[in-house]
């Protein structure tokens, strides 16, 4: 079976500090990932850029703040971004080179699982015709409420969807750390992880470059996402010819994230990672070990309290009494039926409401999102 790589490149790698596409390493990249693809991986890029590609060619001096301003830099920036790929994929291969093709999603597109499941279908077969896809945030179209932030998710989000062998992250570091190596120049890279704690998350800080908006926190939750869907992920740099093969074989230079999860079907990838929580369930410690260790449903007798007014068939979001998030799931009452049976057992709650089911989340309609 063909192994699909999904790897995704910052603004910081491809561009300039003031701005503007640098060619070197467009170039450098694209002979990483066509050396992956005549190796006979289906290679998958995710790319930022962009804006800090098209800022200056519009006429601003520095990137900008506003989003019709962001939007408009990005309209030219990606035309200029798909064309810089197009010539340096073009040397390789046979027949004219390797093909690339431009696919533009929005947090929205993820949220519908009709257009997902079209995205995934359009991806699916240009990898069937080793055509490369290279995938964007749509910035021109994205609202600030909506937007992934960075790309570092977008990633994630994709190489859950194509179900990859990996996602690689590629960033300026060589992997996490104890402490800011810039900083400490003592502190230990982390080789390996199996759990990302909130230890883990605080070590993390912010953006370390003025054309990107990605830090090393935005990429370890990007992990996070892509093990919980079974992915293993790393995070690393990519410097010298044939260092992206290493970061795929294992013996990169970064740290790699494990995951002894089994890929989601893409109904629980939307349910977990895509659709918009309508409300919110708190449980108490027994229904908090039932949902997320004993794999069963939610009954009424372990509700607390809930937020928000949803309706059956709703996504809510359940939480424990410390405010965690525990998962997501399909709801089968409204709000005011919870409220009317919430901490009751199975027999009261019968004769004081009419549900179709007894269970408030069932376990097929459920997703564990906590470590």
């Amino acid at each position: 079976m063909t192994e699909t790589i999904v790897v995704k490149i910052g603004s910081s790698s491809l561009t300039s500090d003031e701005g503007g596409l640098n060619r070197e390493r467009i170039a450098f990249f694209s002979h990483e990932l066509a050396a992956l693809h005549e190796a006979g991986y289906q290679v998958l890029l995710v790319t930022s850029g962009a804006v800090a590609a098209g800022f200056r060619r519009i006429g601003y001096e520095s990137r900008p703040k506003l989003v019709h301003e962001k939007q408009a830099a990005a309209a030219v920036g990606q035309a200029l971004l798909m064309q810089a790929y197009q010539e340096a994929f073009s040397s390789y291969g046979d027949h004219g080179g390797i093909g690339v093709a431009q696919i533009l999603l929005t947090r929205a597109d993820f949220s519908n699982r009709k257009r997902i499941q079209n995205a995934l279908m359009t991806v699916e077969e240009l990898l069937r015709q080793r055509t490369i896809p290279i995938i964007n945030e749509n910035d021109t179209v994205a609202t600030d409420e909506l937007k992934f932030g960075d790309n570092d998710t977008l990633s994630a989000l994709v190489a859950n969807m194509v179900k990859a062998k990996r996602l690689i992250i590629l960033t300026d570091m060589d992997g996490l750390y104890t402490e800011d190596p810039r900083i400490n120049p003592n502190a230990i890279r982390i080789e390996r992880v199996d759990q990302i704690s909130n230890e883990l998350l605080s070590i993390a800080g912010g953006s370390g470059s003025s054309v990107g908006t990605g830090g090393m926190r935005s990429k370890i939750e990007a992990a996070r996402i892509a093990m919980r869907g079974g992915i293993p992920a790393f995070i690393g740099r990519v410097l010298e010819p044939g260092d992206l093969r290493l970061a795929v074989d294992n013996i990169g230079n970064g740290t790699y994230f494990d995951t002894s999860s089994h890929n989601l079907p893409m109904k629980k990838q939307w349910l977990g990672f895509h659709s918009f929580p309508q409300g919110k369930i708190i449980v108490d410690t027994g229904a908090q070990n039932a949902l997320v260790e004993g794999g069963k449903s939610l009954l009424p007798a372990g509700i607390r309290s809930i937020e928000g007014d949803f309706h059956p068939g709703d996504v809510v979001e359940v939480i424990n009494e410390q405010l965690e998030t525990l998962g997501r799931g399909v709801v089968n009452y409204a709000a005011w039926q919870i409220q009317a049976v919430a901490g009751l057992s199975t027999e009261e709650v019968r004769r004081r409401v009419e549900v179709n089911r007894i269970e408030v989340i069932h376990r097929d309609e459920w997703v564990t999102l906590k470590s």
